[in-house]
């Protein structure tokens, strides 16, 4: 696989990635963790952050892995104080941890809503607040790269995450300049439909329409989205924050995979 970066470029750093035990999550720790971090990773699923540590372990990575839910306040500062006593003072936050379900926005019950916002908006919050104000905002440093979704348009079929990562996509230009005095640079990261086992959970035709509306007329990997967030993390980074970055093939740009009815009269 191609990269751009110099080996070692992450070799005094030591990141935190949510939901790290697959997909999008998985490749960019193993990725920076390649590069020299030390990585931290979180997830709700015990068995898959086992296999995703035994791997990365393989791998000569030098990673802690606990279960975190990013929705509990007191278990993220639990979490950040164990990440802490394995591989030291944090410099690099990731936020990658979400979910979502296709849904209508007039079917959507207040269940399925409030899950939604609480895990990719609250826990978003949390667990960058508590890593914030632990290691990046004390040492002056860091790196918080935020991976929402591309909302570009509104999100038609699924309310609950375009609300919640349309929220993100706000926080990260908030803390932008909220903490440029620090000298911590936020940025966000908006995919498009991404080759990984999350996207089993939609309908074929659904993806398929997806993938013959981008303008590439293919799916992205993680391991692209994993070079642009290792990129965000790095020192070349310094003097970019507060963006939302689109790696979608061009698909905020241009082709719909909603299909708009007629007017009911």
């Amino acid at each position: 696989m191609q990269s751009v970066f110099r080996d070692g470029i992450f070799s005094d750093r030591v990141a935190i990635v949510t939901g790290g035990g697959s997909g999008i999550g998985y490749e960019i720790a193993k990725v920076i963790g390649a590069l020299g971090a030390r990585v931290a990773i979180c997830g709700r699923n015990a068995e898959k952050l086992h296999v995703a540590k035994e791997a990365l372990r393989e791998s000569g990575i030098d990673v802690h892995a606990s279960v975190c839910d990013i929705r509990d306040y007191e278990r993220v500062e639990k979490y950040c104080d164990e990440v802490h006593a394995a591989l030291g003072s944090v410099d690099i936050l990731v936020n990658n941890a979400g979910g979502q379900f296709p849904t209508t926005a007039e079917t959507l019950s207040p269940r399925g809503w409030e899950a939604v916002i609480r895990n990719n908006l609250n826990g978003t919050f949390f667990m960058t607040q508590v890593a914030a104000k632990k290691f990046l905002i004390p040492n002056r440093r860091g790196k918080i790269v935020n991976i929402i979704a591309n909302i570009a348009r509104g999100f038609p079929g699924m309310v609950h995450t375009g609300a919640a990562r349309a929220g993100v996509d706000n926080l990260t230009k908030t803390l932008a300049i909220e903490w440029a005095q620090y000298d911590i640079q936020v940025n966000a990261i908006a995919p498009g439909i991404i080759a990984t086992s999350g996207i089993d959970q939609y309908p074929q035709e659904f993806v398929e329409l997806c993938r013959n509306r981008t303008p590439a007329k293919r799916f992205g990997t993680a391991h692209e989205v994993a070079q642009l967030a290792a990129y965000l993390a790095s020192g070349a980074a310094s003097f970019v924050t507060g963006e939302t970055w689109y790696i979608d093939g061009g698909a905020h740009l241009w082709g719909d995979a909603w299909a708009i009815g007629d007017p009911v009269r």
